[in-house]
Parts: C-alpha cells; structure tokens; sequence
C-alpha cells in the first residue's frame, strides 16, 4: 500500500480528497513541481522551489506564512519514507485554488497534494539508443506570461503526447503559435550546429526548466558558445545534435525526429561534465 499527502495529512492511494466544486478540478487553476531524491535527497531543491513559489506569487494564490518551503521539503521526505522510496524517486507537488466558482471563490490559499513513486536505479543515466522523436503541429502552444510556469492547463502537452504515443515515438516536439520550436511534452529542447549550442529562448513559450537553467549555467562558465533564440523547424532538422533536458532523466540525446538523424559526440560530453551538478 502506497501514500500521498493533501495538505499535510496522509492518505492512502486512491483516497478521495477532491470534491466537484474544487476550481482545480474544474478550471485547472494551480500549477505542479516534479522533482527526483536519490537516498531521500531533493536534488536540484532550491531551484524548484523558488519556481513553485514564484508560479503561485504569479498566480495571485495568499501563500500563508506558515507554508513554506522548508515544510514542503519535511513533508516530502515523511512520505517518500513512508512509501519506501528511498533510494531513486519521482516527486510531484500539485498546488490547487480551494472551492468556488470563477468568480465565487471561497479564498486563495493553496491546497497541495504530494506524490511519489519509486525510479529505477539507472534512471538519469545516458541513453545509448537515443530518442526516437516527431514534430507536433495540431495544438500550438502560446507565448503569454503563463507560457513558462508549469500550471495545470497542460493539454497541449497532452495532446502532444497522444500524438506521440500514436506515432510511436519517444517524445514530440511542439510548436508555438508562430509555428516555431517551443519544447517538447516532458522536457526542453537543445540543438547542436557547427559547435554553437542553440535552444529556444524564455520568450518562445516554453517551460523555465530547472535543468534546462542548470544546462545553460554550466555551458556558460565553460565556455561553450550557447544561444538563446528564435528556432526554426528547419534549424531543427538541419541541426547536427539534439538532446533533450528535465529534472527525471537529465540529459537525452535525439536520435531522429522525421527521416533526420542525428550525431551525439558532444552531446555525451556535455552530458559528461554536468552531471555530477544535477544528481
């Protein structure tokens, strides 16, 4: 038997705690956090938190003083002993508007619920086989000020996923409504041409990626050359590498998107060198 944890009581799986009137269920009006422990350690915690904290600032939730990241991370380490995860583990933290209508709410203090679920050791590791990926184009993705938090209204990713799923591939790749690259649905996007390191820039849709922000800190103090911009379909499939950046599984190298395919030596290498930084 397997636990959860809503609003800092333990519950066990599969127990209802939501009820028809919550503005999460009906409006997707919150936002997520996905972190990993290893040996019931949150890697990358500070990070993720300040994003968390500054996604509920921006969403205008009345954050009590009381919730604070140091409770979050106590209870998060509680449960994940609970369940026996103590080794590699993935950790989700739902926050959630209470009950009401959109415009009846009762109040605006976060709800939260905590889940975790044990990873296999090897989780993180390089993929020597490479990701099989395709280009999503049915459901655009926007640039607005909620395009970079990881807020509840996820169905472009969704239905990106679908579509990937149908296609049988890895992951898909979306676009924005300019018809450029944005992410993909769990993770960021990285090329690779003629030595320069491209992805697409904050300003492009897609999500602020704490690996992703790890990624581009580590390239910039060794002196890679690293560019944050506009992105192309054709800079995509005329690029010489690709990989793919979250918090799960680090580092990803494309292998193909299309009838492209891509190389990965210094993909690897940069793999390399930051991974003791992000595990």
């Amino acid at each position: 038997m397997e636990y959860f944890n809503f609003n800092g009581k333990i519950y066990q799986n599969n127990t209802n705690v939501i009820s028809e009137s919550s503005r999460g269920l009906r409006f997707g009006d919150g936002l997520f956090e996905t972190l990993k422990s290893s040996n019931n350690k949150l890697l990358l915690a500070d990070d993720h938190f300040a994003r968390l904290w500054k996604g509920m600032n921006f969403l205008q939730f009345h954050i009590p003083i009381h919730f604070s990241p140091e409770k979050l991370e106590f209870e998060v380490s509680s449960l994940l002993k609970k369940n026996g995860h103590n080794k590699m583990a993935r950790i989700r933290i739902t926050v959630l508007r209470g009950e009401g209508g959109l415009y009846d709410d009762i109040n605006h203090f976060p709800n939260y619920i905590i889940q975790t679920w044990a990873l296999a050791d090897d989780i993180g590791k390089w993929n020597s086989n490479g990701l099989v990926a395709g280009i999503y184009s049915d459901v655009k993705k926007s640039c607005d000020l909620l395009s970079n938090i990881k807020h509840n209204n996820f169905l472009p990713y969704v239905m990106a996923a679908l579509h990937a799923k149908k296609q049988k591939w890895n992951d898909a790749v979306l676009l924005n409504t300019a018809e450029r690259i944005c992410d993909s649905t769990i993770a960021n996007i990285f090329f690779i041409k003629e030595n320069i390191i491209y992805t697409p820039s904050l300003e492009e849709g897609c999500i602020a990626g704490i690996i992703r922000k790890t990624v581009l800190h580590h390239l910039a103090v060794n002196d890679f050359s690293v560019c944050e911009t506009k992105v192309s379909v054709d800079d995509l499939m005329n690029a010489d590498e690709v990989f793919l950046t979250n918090s799960i599984y680090n580092i990803r190298w494309v292998q193909s998107i299309g009838n492209k395919n891509y190389t990965n030596l210094q993909t690897q290498k940069i793999y390399t060198s930051i991974l003791p930084t992000i595990s």
